[in-house]
This record gives structure tokens, C-alpha cells and sequence, in this order.
């Protein structure tokens, strides 16, 4: 492939007009998986749907082709290109026989938005950015988690084995509380008719891990997606700058050839 069909063929990959259209296609695609779904659907027209996803896949494996031979290996060292390049693999692979779960996996495809929409991908790239962060909460709730657990068992275990029986039932049926679903009226009120004092146990749990170590998770988040929109801001600096300093010296460097034309009309 000659430089110039490459650089023909970039344009075209990198045009709005055809990343709009990957994206409208991203949405067909996902509705007519969800339509093959449908056993009314596919009595009507099934043959049609079926064709369409065929022609819709290989226009994605076209231009995942494309992409391959525009970029070579920077390509390979794009995540969200490796992404793309995987969920429509996966469409690939024959699924009969063992492998016929494998067509559940077509609807990976729809996941190809959040490459395409810019604002879906900043905030993909903020929750992995805040996984780090996340890991040192997921760390201290689970040491919260191990140290109720255990206590709930060594209270409550006689008179309830059925939620505090081991600490694996314990842990299982604080996590039913901490998500807040029918605690109150589902284990908390049945425990405390027959420990009047459990709520001192109950209510400082859910203080501490639905409004407290929760929290910290949305501000976790919330810091490293502002983290990267900051830093997106600041390539696009960068890129303006870079853009401007060129205008620059193309003036200056236009200024000197006007000078020096000036200088050889005057002599």
C-alpha cells in the first residue's frame, strides 16, 4: 500500500461523516440482535435480520481491516483499537455445538460505542484511572466487612443461623443491609425483638458503610474522571498551541520572503 492510499484511507477513518456512520451502525446492529431475540420477530423477518447483521459484520471487520493496514503497529498499541479488534473477533468465532453460547457474545458488539463517543470513552478512562484508589476502599471494606461478620456471628448465631449461622452467612447478610434492601423489616427488626440492643450493632455498620466508605467511592470517581477531562483539556492545549506556533512561523517565515523580495525590487 503507497503512502498516498494510506493517507487517503486515514482521512477517511479519522472523517466525522464516517465515524457517524460506524456509530448509527453500532445502533442497528444492537436493535437487531435484540430483535433476533424475539420469536415473533424472527417469524416475520428473520431471514432479512439475519442478512442484515451478516452485511452489518462485515462492515466491521472491514473496517477493522482498514485500520490494521493504516496504522500497522500502532494499531496494536491502541487500546481501544484492541478493544474494537476483539468484540468483533468474537462475532467470528463458529458458535455450534459446545461453542453456541458464544452468539450471546454478538451483543459485545454494541459495547463499540464507548470507543466511538468521545464522552463514553472520558468515562471509561475515569473509572479505570480510579481503580487504584478504589482498590485501597475495596481493601477497608472488606477488613469492616471481616470485623462485623465475626461479631455478628458470636451475637446472633443461636438465635438466627439462617443469616448469622457462619461468617460467610453473616458477611452475606450484612452486605443485604449495607445495600439497604428489606433490612429493616427483614433482619434488623427480627433480631432486636429478640436483642432490644442489636440497632447499637446494626446502625453504626450501615453509618459506616453505606454513608461512609460508599461516599468515598463517588469521590474517588469523581476526582479521577475530573482528572482526565483536565487532561484532555490539556492536550488540546497543547495541540492548539503546537497549531498556532506553525501559523507562526509560516507568518514569519512569508514576512521574510516578502522583505526579501522588497530588498530585490529596491537594489
Amino acid at each position: 500500500m503507497t503512502a498516498t492510499v494510506r493517507a487517503r484511507m486515514a482521512r477517511l477513518l479519522n472523517s466525522a461523516p464516517f465515524e457517524r456512520g460506524i456509530t448509527v451502525l453500532i445502533v442497528v446492529n444492537a436493535i437487531i440482535l435484540g430483535l433476533e431475540t424475539s420469536a415473533r420477530a424472527m417469524a416475520a423477518a428473520g431471514p432479512v435480520l439475519l442478512f442484515a447483521d451478516k452485511v452489518i459484520l462485515a462492515i466491521f471487520v472491514a473496517e477493522i481491516a482498514c485500520r490494521i493496514l493504516v496504522y500497522r503497529a500502532k494499531f496494536w498499541r491502541d487500546p481501544w483499537s484492541l478493544f474494537d479488534f476483539f468484540v468483533v473477533a468474537i462475532a467470528l468465532v463458529p458458535a455450534t455445538g459446545n461453542l453456541s453460547v458464544l452468539r450471546a457474545l454478538r451483543i459485545l458488539r454494541t459495547l463499540r460505542l464507548i470507543s466511538t463517543i468521545k464522552s463514553m470513552r472520558r468515562v471509561v478512562g475515569g473509572l479505570i484511572h480510579a481503580i487504584p484508589g478504589m482498590g485501597s476502599i475495596v481493601a477497608l471494606l472488606l477488613l469492616v466487612f471481616y470485623v462485623f461478620s465475626v461479631m455478628a456471628t458470636k451475637l446472633f448465631a443461636p438465635a438466627f443461623p439462617q443469616w448469622f449461622g457462619t461468617i460467610g452467612e453473616s458477611a452475606y447478610s450484612l452486605f443485604q443491609i449495607m445495600t439497604l434492601e428489606s433490612w429493616s423489616m427483614g433482619i434488623v427488626r427480627p433480631v432486636m425483638e429478640v436483642f432490644p440492643w442489636a440497632w447499637a450493632f446494626f446502625v453504626p455498620f450501615i453509618l459506616v458503610t453505606s454513608f461512609t466508605v460508599l461516599n468515598l467511592f463517588i469521590g474517588i470517581i469523581v476526582d479521577a474522571m475530573q482528572t482526565e477531562h483536565e487532561a484532555e483539556l490539556n492536550e488540546q492545549r497543547k495541540q492548539t498551541d503546537a497549531e498556532l506556533a506553525h501559523i507562526v512561523e509560516e507568518i514569519q517565515a512569508m514576512r521574510a520572503e516578502v522583505r526579501a523580495l522588497h530588498r530585490d525590487r529596491v537594489g
